[in-house]
């Protein structure tokens, strides 16, 4: 249904894969894909989105940050059965430690931002923009939403908020945000998030799906699947964007 393209030129050239909606736009969506890159599963899903309105674009983040994409796909695939996990484990932590350095994280976010200005510059859009992204993908929503003041709405699937309350009172829209009650990580976390968000002054609303881990989203993920919290995730986000956006 959608297509890649290219958001610049050169070597500042920018891979997203665009879905375009038939008649009827709602607004723009940038869907942020997990860490192990724009693979079918992200695609589905901008896809999935275009069918309800929505100009959807999906850009590649890894690229830029000289990680293997096709390594990451590879131990994303691994990943997600049972089998391999174990023998794949050993093999994240060297493949994502370039990710946690700050500067990598201020050029992911650029980019991120990059594609709200490519939205934006459509008129059909007519600034009606929102993110969602999962996992890796849900924690740069959560930072295009702190340093991007002109989003109209949020949606990160089990992302992390790292920020402090001065940051989050540069959020201008309304976060509707999804967990797993099983994802140890975030449930410890999100009290503090709430908390903060609160002083902010944010419109925060936090969905915990009990019997449901990290990752509940991704159907191409048999170990982390969940049909209930994703269909019940999924008709949320559409809800709330369509309040929104529109």
């Amino acid at each position: 249904m959608g297509e890649m393209v290219e958001i610049g030129t050169g070597e500042n050239a920018l891979p997203v894969y665009q879905s375009s909606p038939g008649p009827g736009l709602k607004g723009g969506l940038i869907v942020i894909h997990e860490v192990w890159g724009l693979n079918d599963h992200v695609k589905d899903v901008a896809d999935r989105f275009a069918t309800q309105g929505y100009f959807a674009i999906a850009p590649d983040l890894l690229s830029s940050t000289g990680l293997d994409v096709d390594v990451a796909a590879q131990l994303g695939e691994a990943m997600a059965h049972p089998e391999k996990r174990s023998a794949t484990q050993p093999r994240m932590r060297p493949f994502l430690a370039p990710l946690r350095s700050k500067k990598t994280a201020a050029g992911i976010t650029a980019n991120a931002k990059r594609c709200f200005d490519h939205l934006k510059g459509n008129g059909g859009v007519a600034g009606r923009i929102a993110v969602t992204g999962f996992s890796f993908g849900g924690t740069y929503a959560w930072s295009l939403a702190v340093h991007e003041p002109e989003l109209k709405a949020a949606v990160p699937f089990y992302g992390h908020a790292d920020f402090t309350v001065d940051e989050f009172r540069n959020i201008g829209c309304p976060v509707l945000a999804f967990y797993g009650e099983r994802d140890t990580r975030l449930i410890e976390k999100l009290p503090g998030v709430e908390a903060g968000l609160q002083e902010a002054g944010i419109n925060f609303r936090p969905v915990v799906y009990p019997n449901a881990g990290h990752a509940f989203f991704n159907e191409r993920n048999p170990k982390a699947y969940n049909e209930a919290a994703a269909t019940d995730a999924w008709n949320r986000s559409l809800a709330f964007l369509d309040r929104h956006l529109n």
